[in-house]
């Protein structure tokens, strides 16, 4: 596994690239990754929590400073934001390289609702791995993407305590619970 991130020194925020990969290192042993090269590209310029995946050799995450940052002290380095970011853009990564999201679109072509739908599914799991969650922060932007009713707060727990599911489950279930 070699985990590379750019820049190597960073201007505006307060991070360290060897500290971000060795967080790198530790989710790709936590989520069986060990054998994916990964570049991890921060933007420090935009101030959003935003990571976009792209499955490539070495696989390519773009994020958003904001995903890394300590809410308590603005443009410094949290290692919990870090793990949970990076965790939820390698289980997309490791969902497409199943093959069973080979017909899911891009990060980028992902609709909001499709979107809400993998991050439910990707942080239920993070979850169980043993990551600090908010369960209920994820619950309400599910809801707020498929309607505030009892029948998708049983779709969102479906997802949640799923494993192994495919892009179609998933576009699936979604449907019901937008129906």
């Amino acid at each position: 596994m070699t985990v590379t991130v750019e820049p190597s020194i960073f201007k505006i925020v307060k991070y360290d690239s060897k500290e971000i990969a060795g967080v790198a290192q530790e989710m790709l042993k936590l989520l069986g990754m060990e054998s994916t090269n990964l570049l991890i590209d921060v933007d420090e310029t935009v101030a959003m929590s935003r990571v976009t995946t792209t499955l490539s050799d070495p696989v390519h995450i773009l994020v958003m400073s904001s995903a890394f940052e300590n809410l308590k002290k603005p443009m410094t380095f949290s290692i919990d934001n870090a793990k949970f970011s990076l965790g939820r853009g390698l289980l997309r990564i490791r969902d497409r390289q199943s093959g069973n999201f080979a017909d899911a679109p891009t990060d980028e072509d992902l609709s909001v609702v499709e979107s809400a739908v993998w991050e439910t599914y990707c942080v239920g799991r993070l979850s169980r791995l043993g990551l600090k969650v908010h369960k209920q922060r994820w619950q309400y932007n599910f809801r707020n993407r498929h309607g505030f009713k009892d029948a998708v707060d049983k779709q969102f727990e479906k997802i949640w305590e799923a494993d192994g599911l495919t892009w179609s489950q998933l576009s699936e279930i979604s449907q019901h619970a937008l129906a």
